[in-house]
């Protein structure tokens, strides 16, 4: 019997009229119809739907659609190794996306003063404007925020051009590590996400060691950070997060010894002295 249009609607979550007017197109003309003169839909029927929405997803008018599953060439494999090509350039187009609004989010909290035409040029499509408001709630209040706003006043557009090479030289850095398999602990690490906290404490704000950890939290915990560094290599945010812990922790203990050895020596001091 097939199904009808209204359940036909349901399954693939479009109206009665989308439907119709696919019908009145000739792109999707249902199989059969009821001697009342209804559209009945076969499973055949369902299955083209199911590829033109898949192309009207990804952009395409439903002419194009419609040559391309005329195609007398194509087959059910080749429509799914087109569309699995497509999903992948859209995979990566959105990575690179998160990429660009995570930059334009440490732009704008740190106060970039640039043109529209200079912001395109910097940070490509997006504009570091559009996450200010939430920037400047999250941390408006904080002695960072105003640190960061008076330098990035003075910052020209070959600064931050530069600054954002010097940015992605690190983070490509520290994923070649991970790539080679070193630990997150590892020295060599350390030393990277280390020049990662001098490099915000020279261009942001200061940056102490706890600072950093918590930025290392965020950058898991906030989906467009985790993004921006997944979109480099997958599994990243976490290995630099984790990175930074270790880095802190060592440097936290390389204070406490330090510490123990003054304590030791003032002791020895006193006990010369008596």
């Amino acid at each position: 019997m097939g199904h009808s249009v209204g359940q036909v609607a349901g399954f693939a979550g479009v109206t009665v009229r989308t439907l119709h007017h696919y019908d009145e197109i000739g792109l999707l003309v249902p199989s059969g119809r009821t001697a009342a003169g209804h559209r009945r839909y076969t499973d055949a029927d369902l299955d083209r739907l199911q590829q033109i929405l898949f192309y009207r997803e990804l952009g395409f008018p439903l002419d194009e659609v419609a040559v391309l599953l005329d195609d007398p060439d194509a087959d059910p494999v080749g429509h799914l190794r087109r569309q699995h090509g497509l999903l992948t350039a859209r995979i990566a187009r959105l990575k690179e996306m998160a990429a660009a609004v995570e930059r334009a989010m440490e732009a704008r909290k740190m106060g970039v003063n640039l043109t529209p035409e200079e912001k395109f040029e910097v940070f490509g499509d997006f504009d570091p404007d559009v996450h200010h408001e939430e920037a400047e709630r999250r941390w408006g209040g904080t002695a960072a925020w105003r640190e960061s706003q008076r330098r990035a006043a003075s910052y020209t557009k070959d600064d931050w051009k530069r600054l954002t090479r010097e940015m992605d030289r690190i983070h490509r850095a520290v994923a070649e590590r991970m790539a080679a398999g070193d630990p997150a602990d590892a020295p060599a690490v350390r030393d990277l996400v280390e020049e990662h906290r001098r490099f915000i404490s020279r261009t942001s704000y200061p940056c102490d060691h706890t600072m950093h950890t918590r930025l290392g939290e965020m950058y898991v915990a906030d989906e467009r950070f985790t993004a921006t560094y997944e979109a480099i290599r997958p599994g990243l945010a976490r290995y630099l997060r984790d990175a930074i812990a270790a880095n802190a922790a060592a440097a936290n203990a390389a204070a406490a010894d330090a510490g123990d050895a003054d304590g030791a020596a003032a002791r020895t001091g006193q006990d010369d002295g008596s």
